[in-house]
C-alpha cells in the first residue's frame, strides 16, 4: 500500500479526460461504431434530438482509431497538467467544454454533410494558451506571435490545400486558447484551495 501512494493523481480533469477518451474507444470498438456515432461524433441533427447537446461536447472524447487517439493524448497529457497547475482543475474542464461546444455548433454550420470526432480541438486550445500562460500583463509574448503563426497558419494553408474539414477544429480550438490566454491568464491566478476540485490531507 505504501507502494501505491508514491503514485499521484496530479491532473484530475486531464488524466480523467485520458481515461474517458480511452473508454469511448475501446466501447466504440466493441459496438461496432455505434456508440461513437451516437454519442462520440457531431454532425447536423434536428434541434429536437437530445443526444445533439451531448454529441457537441461528446464528439472530444471519441476517436476514430489508436493512433487518432495517441495523437491527441501525447499533446494533452504533456501540456494539460501544466495548464491546470496554472489555472485550476474546474477552469481547465470549462475551457475544454467550451472549446468543445463552440467548435461543434461552428463544425455543423459549416459542414452540415459531415462530422467531426476527437480531441484536436482542445489540444490546439492547449498548444496556444500553453505560449501565452506566463506573459506579463499589458504584453503579448513573441512565443505566442510564432505559435499562432506556425500552428494556425499551418492550418489555413492546410485546409486551402487538401479540403480538410478536421482544419477548422484546429483552428477554432486555437482562436479559444487564445481568447482564454489573453482574457484569463491575467486575472490573478487561482488560489492554491481552488486548484482542485475537492481538498485532500495526507495522514
Amino acid at each position: 500500500m505504501k507502494f501505491l501512494r508514491r503514485f499521484h493523481y496530479n491532473a484530475p480533469v486531464t488524466l480523467t479526460f485520458a481515461l474517458i477518451c480511452l473508454a469511448s474507444l475501446g466501447l466504440g470498438k466493441l459496438t461496432g461504431g455505434r456508440s461513437t456515432y451516437y454519442l462520440f461524433e457531431t454532425y447536423r441533427a434536428p434541434l429536437t434530438d437530445p443526444l445533439m447537446y451531448i454529441r457537441l461536447f461528446g464528439h472530444a472524447i471519441g476517436h476514430a482509431n489508436w493512433e487518432h487517439y495517441l495523437g491527441n493524448m501525447l499533446y494533452i497529457l504533456m501540456l494539460g497538467p501544466i495548464l491546470e497547475e496554472k489555472y485550476g482543475s474546474k477552469l481547465i474542464l470549462e475551457m475544454m467544454v467550451l472549446t468543445a461546444v463552440v467548435t461543434g455548433i461552428i463544425f455543423n454550420i459549416a459542414f452540415p454533410n459531415s462530422a467531426l470526432l476527437g480531441a484536436s480541438g482542445i489540444v490546439f486550445m492547449f498548444i496556444i494558451l500553453a505560449s501565452i500562460t506566463n506573459s506579463e500583463k499589458g504584453r503579448i509574448p513573441i512565443t505566442f506571435i510564432l505559435i499562432c503563426i506556425l500552428y494556425l497558419g499551418n492550418e489555413f494553408m492546410n485546409a486551402f490545400r487538401n479540403d480538410n474539414i478536421s482544419q477548422l477544429a484546429h483552428i477554432v480550438g486555437g482562436a479559444c486558447g487564445g481568447f482564454f490566454g489573453l482574457f484569463i491568464s491575467h486575472t490573478g491566478g487561482v488560489k492554491a484551495e481552488d486548484r482542485t476540485f475537492g481538498s485532500s490531507s495526507d495522514d
